[in-house]
């Protein structure tokens, strides 16, 4: 992928007036070509420098922020509104990367527009950063631009991704408060073990006799936190390092997809989002009038699930050899038969893309129902953990002293 490069410039306007500044593109030539557009005949072009000391951009390796569902909503609402009100493609692009607030996505932004100015169409622009931009995406521009219908394709693009992003944050709400709570509770445990129980452990050793069960269990694992606890720690990362590098294999995915489907209480939430994300995106698709097997596999690949993808191989072969899209579904427990049966009667009235929309509506409000449901049931459920925990290793350490008479003799 072609990266962007700071350039400073000077250019003479039409009245002769010399005007300096700096542009991020991907070469000299680049940029000449944006200062023509903007009036200007290019008088000098250099490279910048990165930047020194406190204005150099810092990056760290696995931390730095990508281009988020959020971003690219919003960049797609605007390009919609922008190409609707008659602004060159140039144009648009070149304000939605100076306005935008990722700087990940307005770098790509940079270098699309450069490729678009070069001839590139927006699509194949886009489809050099598959990374960035989904494939949803990518193909639903395409279609647009093929069509004539560009704006309303981006329209569409938008209204997905602000109601995946919006599913997506209000699980998010929902898994902090659990989070927060385990952490505390973890946090507790280790400082108690580190620092608390060694005290105890003295006071108990200075008493004699033979200490509760409990309290020889909380000592014990007071001493063994000596190489368990780093050793926790390093497995920990190691293990979310490992998990990012694979967790997108296909040997992962077929593991553990599956396994999430099949968890309690959570599998049911992750089977609704699965098939509300798949009715969504099949639906945009059919309506931007993407080929039909083409739609098929990308929803398959945006669906977020191996069974889900797997799901949908088959019903491409089915679709493929001239038969329905609803007898493969059928096949797999995954698919509610409500989902099946709406599938059915939109191929045999020839209404697919209406009753695919009322699925993904139907599934967003499940899920949104449902995750409120669980945090209701979930505070009370933590808030008993963490005293359970919590107070029993204070009960632990305190059973000896409520038999410091028979330990004192």
């Amino acid at each position: 992928m072609a990266g962007t490069v700071g350039y400073t410039y000077k250019g003479r306007d039409a009245a002769g007036k010399i005007v300096k500044g700096k542009v991020d593109a991907t070469s000299e030539g680049a940029v000449a070509a944006r200062l023509r557009t903007m009036g200007l005949s290019p008088v000098s072009i250099d490279a910048a420098p990165d930047g020194t000391g406190l204005s150099k951009e810092i990056t760290i390796p696995g931390f730095s922020k990508g281009v988020g569902l959020k971003d690219l909503a919003i960049m797609s609402r605007q390009m919609s509104t922008m190409t609707s009100a008659g602004l060159s493609l140039m144009r648009t692009l070149s304000i939605l990367a100076e306005q935008t607030e990722s700087k990940a996505l307005a770098k790509i932004l940079v270098v699309v527009r450069d490729d678009v100015e070069t001839g590139t169409s927006l699509s194949e622009a886009m489809r050099k950063h598959e990374k960035d931009f989904p494939p949803i995406m990518i193909n639903m521009v395409k279609a647009g631009e093929t069509g004539g219908f560009l704006d309303k394709a981006l329209d569409t693009v938008a209204k997905n991704f602000e109601k995946e992003a919006e599913l997506t944050n209000t699980i998010k709400s929902a898994m902090t408060y659990p989070i927060v709570v385990v952490g505390m509770v973890v946090l507790a445990v280790a400082g108690m073990l580190i620092f608390i129980v060694p005290v105890f452990k003295s006071m108990f050793e200075g008493m004699g006799g033979t200490l509760p069960i409990p309290t020889q269990i909380l000592v014990t694992m007071s001493e063994q936190m000596v190489w368990l606890g780093p050793l926790l720690l390093i497995g920990s990362i190691v293990g979310r390092i490992w998990w990012k590098k694979n967790k997108n294999t296909q040997q992962v995915r077929k593991a553990v997809d599956p396994l999430k489907l099949k968890l309690p209480v959570f599998g049911m939430l992750m089977t609704k989002l699965a098939v509300a994300r798949f009715s969504r995106n099949f639906a945009d698709m059919i309506g931007a009038g993407v080929p039909i097997l083409q739609a098929l596999h990308i929803v398959g690949e945006t669906s977020g699930n191996y069974v889900i993808e797997e799901a949908l191989k088959k019903v491409a072969d089915s679709v493929r050899q001239g038969k329905s899209i609803a007898a493969p579904l059928a096949e797999e427990s995954v698919f509610p038969p409500m989902v099946i049966q709406m599938v059915a009667v939109g191929e045999d009235s020839g209404a697919l893309q209406q009753m695919l929309d009322k699925i993904a509506d139907f599934y967003d409000q499940e899920v949104k129902t449902m995750t409120d449901q669980l945090t209701s049931l979930i505070e009370p459920l933590l808030i008993a953990f963490l005293g359970i925990v919590v107070g029993g290793m204070i009960v632990a350490l305190y059973l000896p002293v409520f038999n410091i008479a028979t330990l004192m003799e």
